[in-house]
C-alpha cells in the first residue's frame, strides 16, 4: 500500500475494545467514559476479514490495542487467525499488562510475537495513583511470563511532569526507574511523549531531552544506536519511530518516541482501526472511512480495497498537534498538494483509549 505522497504503508493498529481496567489519569476519567455499545464495535470476524484484505494489499504487521485488549473476549482466536495469514509478518499487542500474564503462554502460541506493556512507574504507591489500582506487581509479572514465552517486550512510559514529580529530584525516584528494566532485563524500555489527546491535554509533557540528560546524569553517557545496530533479537533499531540509545552494563535498550518535540510524520508507515470500524489515517485528524458500515452493507472485499486505496491517498503529510486550535478550520499546511486536493477535516475529538492507544 501506498499514500498519496509515497510513504509505503504496512502497519495497522487495531483497536479491539474502548473498555479498560485501569483509570490512567491522563488517559481515562476515573468515572471511566460513555462507551460504544456492543452493536457497534467490530466483531472479531469483521476486524479479521478487514485485516486480510489489507494483507493482500501488502500490510505486513499488525498490533491489537485497545483500551486494554484484553478485557476482550476471545482475542487469541483473532491473534491465532491473523498471524495464520501468509503475509503477516508481526502480530503484536500493546497491553497494561494487569491480564496478561495468566494468559501470555496461550496467546504466545497462538501466534503473538511482541508485546509492548504499559508502564510508567516502579514505585507501588505512585502506580497506584496514576492508574487508579494497585496492580503493579501484576504488570511486573507479565514482564517476566512474557520474557520467559520468547516474546519481545518493550516497555512503554509516559513521563507526566504533574504525576512524575515536578522537580528532577521527584524525577528520580519515579519514572527513571524504570529504565533499571533494561539493565536487568533484554527489553526495551521507551520513553513516550504524552499526546495532548482528551485527558492528556491536563498534563504537561516531559521531553526525550529532557529524559536522556537525566538518565545520562545518572547512568553515564549513551551510545547512539544506528540504523545498522540491531537488538539481542535480531531487530533493526529503526523498525519503529524510537530512536534508541545503549547505556553500559545494560542488557537492553532505552527508547525515545517524541512525537511532538522530534516529528516522525514522513516516515508514518501506520493506519488506525477503530473498535467502531472507523480506518483513521492519521492520529491528530478525526477523517478516515467507515468500513464498518461498508462491511454491514454488504461491501465485496474488491469494494473494501478499492476504498482503502482511495482513502489512502488523502493521508496527511503531517499532525499539526503544535499549531492546534479547535477550531475545526483548515489550517496552513494541512493540504496534501500531491493529491490535488485539501483535507477539510477537523481535529480528532475522541479520547486516546475511544481511538485505540
Amino acid at each position: 500500500m501506498q499514500d498519496g505522497i509515497g510513504r509505503k504503508i504496512e502497519y495497522l493498529r487495531v483497536s479491539v475494545t474502548d473498555r479498560c481496567n485501569l483509570r490512567c489519569r491522563y488517559c481515562m476519567p476515573r468515572e471511566g467514559i460513555e462507551q460504544f455499545a456492543h452493536a457497534d464495535c467490530l466483531t472479531l470476524e469483521e476486524i479479521y476479514r478487514i485485516v486480510s484484505v489489507m494483507a493482500d494489499m501488502g500490510l505486513k504487521k499488525v498490533r491489537f490495542t485497545g483500551g486494554e485488549p484484553m478485557v476482550r473476549k476471545n482475542l487469541v482466536k483473532l491473534v491465532r487467525d491473523v498471524a495464520g495469514l501468509p503475509q503477516i509478518e508481526t502480530v503484536a499487542m500493546t497491553t497494561n499488562g494487569v491480564l496478561f500474564a495468566d494468559q501470555v503462554k496461550e496467546f504466545a502460541e497462538a501466534g503473538l510475537n511482541a508485546v509492548n506493556i504499559s508502564l510508567d512507574t516502579l514505585e507501588a504507591d505512585q502506580f497506584a495513583q496514576i492508574t487508579g489500582r494497585d496492580e503493579l506487581e501484576k504488570v511486573l509479572q507479565a514482564v517476566d511470563c512474557s520474557l520467559e514465552q520468547g516474546l519481545k517486550v518493550k516497555i512503554n512510559c509516559v513521563p507526566v511532569r504533574e504525576l512524575n514529580g515536578m522537580t528532577d529530584e521527584q524525577a528520580a525516584g519515579s519514572y527513571l526507574k524504570v529504565a533499571e528494566l533494561a539493565r536487568k532485563y533484554p527489553v526495551d524500555v521507551r520513553f513516550i511523549e504524552l499526546m495532548p489527546i482528551g485527558c492528556g491535554r491536563e498534563f504537561s509533557r516531559i521531553t526525550g531531552e529532557e529524559t536522556l540528560a537525566a538518565l545520562e546524569a545518572r547512568y553515564g553517557r549513551v551510545t547512539e544506536l544506528q540504523r545498522r545496530d540491531s537488538d539481542a533479537q535480531g531487530a533493526d533499531v529503526r523498525s519503529g519511530p524510537a530512536r534508541y540509545v545503549k547505556f553500559a552494563g545494560f542488557r537492553g535498550r532505552i527508547g525515545f518516541i517524541d512525537p511532538l518535540s522530534h516529528q516522525f510524520c514522513a516516515e508514518c508507515n501506520r493506519l488506525r482501526l477503530t473498535v467502531d470500524g472507523r480506518l483513521k489515517l492519521c492520529l491528530y485528524y478525526a477523517g478516515g472511512v467507515d468500513l464498518r458500515e461498508m462491511l454491514r452493507g454488504g461491501a465485496s472485499d474488491k469494494e473494501l480495497r478499492e476504498e482503502i486505496e482511495k482513502v489512502l491517498l488523502k493521508k496527511p503529510r503531517e499532525h499539526h498537534f503544535l499549531q492546534e486550535d479547535n477550531t475545526g478550520i483548515q489550517r496552513e499546511g494541512a493540504e496534501n498538494r500531491e493529491c490535488g486536493e485539501k483535507l477539510y477535516d477537523i481535529p480528532e475529538t475522541r479520547r486516546m483509549v475511544q481511538i485505540g492507544g
